[in-house]
């Protein structure tokens, strides 16, 4: 993957996962990382619309994970996909905490440990 892709993807993002939201800034032990949504094992591209930042925590969680088990339902569930998606049709902020409010979200908080504790940690040290 080029530079240009790279740098489009990060503009495209504003600087920010678009998993958790959590900004670069934000993010002080790493940068965030261009992610393929749909993962080359099956069949994922690098072109621009299968690609997404994403923070560490978030893109390791992910991993080559397309869906999970709705924690609710126990339903097979695929993951949110931001090209595809919107974010707030899926989770909503409680304070530090993401929460998932339709088997999507739910799933995509689970699978990526959205609430981890070190993910707490950075948000609320800024200030979500």
């Amino acid at each position: 993957m080029d530079a240009a892709t790279r740098q489009l993807v990060r503009k495209r993002a504003g600087d920010r996962c678009e998993y958790c939201g959590i900004r670069q800034d934000e993010s002080p032990f790493a940068a965030l990382h261009v992610e393929h949504i749909v993962p080359k094992k099956h069949g994922g591209t690098d072109e621009p619309d299968n690609l997404a930042l994403a923070c560490v925590d978030c893109n390791l969680h992910k991993g080559t994970n397309l869906a999970g088990y709705d924690p609710l339902t126990g339903a097979l569930t695929e993951l949110f996909h931001p090209r595809h998606h919107v974010w707030a049709d899926h989770f909503r902020w409680a304070h530090a905490f993401i929460v998932g409010v339709t088997a999507m979200g739910r799933t995509t908080v689970e699978v990526l440990q959205m609430n981890s504790e070190e993910q707490i940690e950075l948000r609320i040290a800024a200030g979500t």
